[in-house]
């Protein structure tokens, strides 16, 4: 290349002093295409992409052959030149016609602006006048080169011209005057003394090895700052993260067209362009792509590892440099320890998640396990007053050890299976179905309405295993037994399963399928237990005592008759409810007692009010031990008589229970009450067992609607459906249907539309001395004696219709508990 540009000075040194004759400008035109061609190769090339980018001396070439040649014999010898030049290089047609025809130009534009600005050949006149006109061409290549290169480069590579026009923007400017400064220097060594010309090779030598040093050195300094940058980016735990990140930043670190990333054990591919994820899924249905694939494998440093290949592809042959190619060493190993990584991750993710789920799930059902039931049932109990009412449905499979000890326990396995399938499916969206050990399984119910929802959706959960279940060809039948609890106000989740376990067993013992639970029957209350022992006291001294809520006509708002709810005056705790007594007195052997006690008092505040003119019947709860005995119908007639009041002003409550429905001593002291003309009234209907059982088996006069149902009514529609159902049958059985829990003007009313005739509730009168409700009664609502609440309508606006059989009617019925109250009996104090 030295050698090339002193005989290209020399030929300069003759165009200069030759004439203009044939042998001379043939001599000039072939110095001027030689020095042209020598000029081409003198250049840094850059590649992007496929494409290589040359910076060359082709421009300063042509602006010195400008200067001391006409500007035909430049273009020419220029285009002639550059085409050597690129055929030298195998060059493809395209670049080699696109290459020639851009010198061509540029060397015409160049020409043309000199002509433009006076230049004369041969060149004569002051250097300095000359040298604003040499400027100016040289900077009119220089920008025209710019222009016409640069929006090629960005379509080719698919970046942003002005992207592309900022990279190495001052090492190109740099080159720019060090271009010029050969071009100005060789045209004075040409007008002062041609012999210095020997300076000029070293110094084009100088500044080209100078500008190809920090081209190299910038771009081996990028290189690797994109390489710590994208090996910085790969330390991350999620495989598909890792492949995106890899997959983008190869296309812009080695310059490529497009990357694959392939790897073995999944027989997985992402492939993407552009800084874009073209492809992602499985390899073998990527489509080939057509163009030069340069693969590596993804190993590490000691070979000790292959999870993939690494391919880059490039539109056209590309040869990576040594530096490049370390670098794609370098990058696929970092690449194979990043994947190894996050698939060891994905691995321990999955281990810990299937521990995890091993640890809240039971392992033969798939069911969440004691644990898990718990940890949710705390997080639900934490939210419940923006969730709804929260209950536990406890399950036990009644004779499941016989299916074990007859069949097996693989057939016994098969069973809870198949038990679990059944409970997952008649579960709705957001219960929790678990199996806590053994045959025993509960559903945590959440976002129920109200509390006495809970009933029928347990009802509907056993219901789904009345079914015979289909093992190996046999029909087994399951039966079970379930306890209901509602969530309570303290002891969080570990109170609720302990309660729901309590009504299980409960209903076990009572032989029902379904019990829920009642404080009053959980003997784990030590509190209970203590005033147990105070009981026979209490009942000697006349602790026991007896306040009234009134029964209400809803359409005229007259009472018509009151229940008795017992309370203890204790010397010590104060009012103790009835809740907390009421089965210590049942097995404490005082029943009878404290059942005479409070008979007593309801029938004495009943002979009370029919003296002042209200003749009003009094409701009593009766506790179900009582209808054990067959003494009881002597009794109660017994206290009638002493008290001078007919049967008939007594309404005897009765509670759903197994032990009404099944037991004859029940039917037999039932009905000698009934045909002595004492009236019986179901309570809590719909809350207990087998409640259309026990009305074909009991001859009732009343129905009483649980006041959950009546709470819910506005915003559940089941309890609405409950209470809609409930009026039906009564009407249908010539019954007359009471609404507890009745607390507001709205609920009343609707009960009214809907044909309820009688209602109590806090709208009406919380429970009362007897005392103080025959003065609420003397003294009326609105001037009206005898009345609680205004009329829904005016007189003789409504027929009205019988609401009670004949037999006793009064102005009412009132009701108090011979063995205390029943569990929701705290809802009407």
């Amino acid at each position: 290349m030295f050698a090339a540009a002193i005989t290209v000075l020399a030929s300069l040194r003759l165009i200069q002093v030759q004439g203009l004759t044939a042998s001379a400008d043939l001599t000039r035109a072939a110095t001027l295409t030689f020095l042209v061609a020598v000029a081409a190769t003198v250049n840094v090339r850059i590649r992007i992409r496929a494409t290589t980018h040359g910076v060359s001396w082709t421009d300063a070439a042509s602006v010195i052959g400008l200067a001391v040649a006409p500007v035909p014999w430049v273009v020419i010898a220029t285009g002639l030149g550059v085409a050597i030049t690129r055929m030298i290089g195998r060059l493809p047609p395209i670049k080699l016609a696109f290459g020639v025809a851009k010198e061509m130009t540029l060397a015409a534009v160049g020409g043309m602006v000199l002509v433009a600005s006076g230049w004369t050949w041969p060149w004569s006149g002051p250097i300095l006048r000359s040298l604003p006109a040499l400027v100016l061409a040289y900077l009119t290549v220089v920008v025209l080169d710019e222009l016409l290169m640069f929006p090629v480069l960005a379509f080719a590579t698919r970046t942003p011209i002005l992207n592309r026009f900022r990279q190495q923007l001052d090492l190109r400017l740099a080159s720019v005057v060090a271009r010029f400064s050969v071009i100005l220097s060789t045209l004075l060594i040409l007008r002062i003394n041609p012999t210095f010309l020997v300076l000029v090779p070293p110094l084009v030598l100088s500044l080209h090895l100078a500008y190809s040093s920090r081209v190299r050195s910038r771009a081996e300094r990028d290189a690797w700052q994109r390489l710590a940058r994208t090996t910085d980016a790969l330390n991350v735990v999620d495989l598909d993260e890792v492949l995106t990140t890899a997959v983008t930043q190869a296309t812009e670190l080695f310059s490529a067209d497009e990357v694959d990333i392939e790897l073995r054990e999944e027989s997985r591919l992402v492939r993407g362009a552009g800084g874009d994820i073209t492809y992602r899924g499985p390899a073998g249905e990527a489509s080939m792509i057509k163009g030069s694939v340069l693969a590596t494998r993804l190993e590490g440093h000691d070979h000790s590892a292959d999870v993939g290949v690494l391919r880059l592809r490039f539109a056209g042959p590309v040869e990576l440099s040594e530096r490049e190619q370390y670098t794609l060493r370098t990058f696929a190993s970092a690449l194979c320890t990043a994947v190894r990584n996050a698939q060891a991750y994905a691995e321990l993710a999955r281990i810990a998640e299937e521990h995890a789920y091993a640890a809240t799930h039971d392992a033969l059902t798939g069911l969440s396990n004691r644990r898990h039931l718990l940890d949710e049932g705390t997080e639900q109990l934490t939210a419940r007053h923006a969730d709804g009412v929260t209950a536990l449905v406890l399950i036990d499979l009644n004779h499941f050890k016989e299916v074990n000890d007859t069949l097996g326990h693989g057939a016994g396995d098969r069973v809870l299976m198949q038990v679990a399938d059944r409970l997952r499916a008649a579960a709705r969206p957001g219960d929790l179905v678990a199996r806590l050990g053994g045959d025993e399984f509960a559903v945590l119910l959440r976002g129920l309405p109200a509390p006495a929802v809970a009933a029928h959706r347990a009802e509907a959960l056993l219901a789904a295993l009345h079914e015979p279940l289909d093992l190996d060809g046999m029909r087994i039948s399951v039966e079970a037994s379930g306890g209901i609890a509602a969530a309570p106000a303290s002891g969080g989740m570990p109170e609720l399963l302990r309660r729901a376990d309590v009504a299980m067993y409960q209903a076990k013992r009572a032989g029902q399928r379904i019990s829920t639970y009642a404080p009053t029957r959980d003997t784990a209350d030590l509190g209970r237990l203590t005033l147990g022992g105070e009981l026979s006291r209490a009942v000697a001294d006349h602790e026991f005592t007896v306040n009234f809520q009134p029964i209400v006509d809803l359409g005229s708002g007259e009472v018509i008759g009151a229940e008795a709810l017992a309370r203890w005056h204790h010397p010590t705790h104060g009012m103790i409810d009835p809740l907390r007594f009421i089965e210590a007195v049942e097995r404490s052997g005082l029943l009878p007692a404290f059942a005479e006690a409070i008979l007593d008092q309801a029938l004495i505040a009943a002979g009370s009010w029919r003296a002042a003119g209200f003749d009003l019947p009094v409701s009593v709860n009766v506790s179900p031990r009582s209808l054990l005995d067959a003494r009881f119908p002597g009794a109660v007639l017994a206290r009638l008589r002493a008290h001078d009041l007919p049967p008939d002003r007594l309404v005897l409550e009765l509670t759903e229970t197994l032990t009404l429905s099944q037991l004859d001593v029940v039917d037999q002291v039932l009905s000698r009450l009934r045909d002595s003309g004492v009236r019986l009234a179901l309570d809590d209907f719909g809350t207990g067992y087998s409640s259309l059982s026990l009305l074909s088996r009991i001859p009732v006069h009343e129905l009483k609607i649980d006041r959950s149902f009546v709470t819910a009514m506005e915003s559940a529609a089941e309890a609405a459906a409950v209470i809609r159902s409930t009026l039906d049958l009564g009407r249908s059985l010539d019954l007359t249907v009471v609404a507890e829990g009745v607390e507001s003007e709205p609920q009343r009313r609707a009960l009214w539309e809907l044909g309820c005739a009688a209602g109590q509730g806090h709208l009406f009168a919380r429970p009362l001395p007897a005392g103080a409700l025959l003065a609420a009664l003397q003294r009326g609502a609105g001037g009206r004696p005898g009345s609680f609440v205004a009329p829904l309508h005016d007189a003789g606006a409504v027929i009205r219709l019988p609401g009670r059989r004949s037999a006793g009617r009064g102005r009412g019925a009132s009701s108090t508990s011979v063995a205390g109250q029943t569990a929701d009996e705290p809802s009407r104090h």
